[in-house]
Order: structure tokens, then sequence, then C-alpha cells
């Protein structure tokens, strides 16, 4: 008697990129001028500056 072969089922959906959840916002052409600017002078991406500014702001509140 032939015996079926055992297969995985197929993950649906596009895979993981990373662990931390999306989070966008909107902001005026201005602002991102500014976030550009900033990341050029500190060598960072537009999504690691917005980061930084963001940890930066928390520091500063809780002093």
């Amino acid at each position: 008697m032939l015996m079926s072969i055992p297969v995985e089922p197929k993950k649906r959906g596009r895979p993981a990129t990373g662990r931390d959840p999306l989070v966008g916002f909107r902001a005026p052409p201005d602002l991102l001028a500014q976030l550009e600017a900033y990341g050029e002078r500190e060598g960072l991406k537009r999504s690691e500056a917005i980061r930084r500014l963001v940890e930066e702001a928390l520091k500063a509140k809780r002093s």
C-alpha cells in the first residue's frame, strides 16, 4: 500500500520584517525638511532620526 508524503502547510502572508510595530504619522513639508536636515547632519535615515528625537524628548521630559 502506498503512503502519502507528509507536506507542511504554507505560511500565508508576507514574512515579518522585524519585531517592532510600524507607527506612522502625518507631518507638514516644513517639519519633514527639518527632519531630513537633522538626519543628514547626524548621518541618519529619516526613521532613525525620528526615533532619536522622540527618545531625546522623552528623556528630557523625565528630567
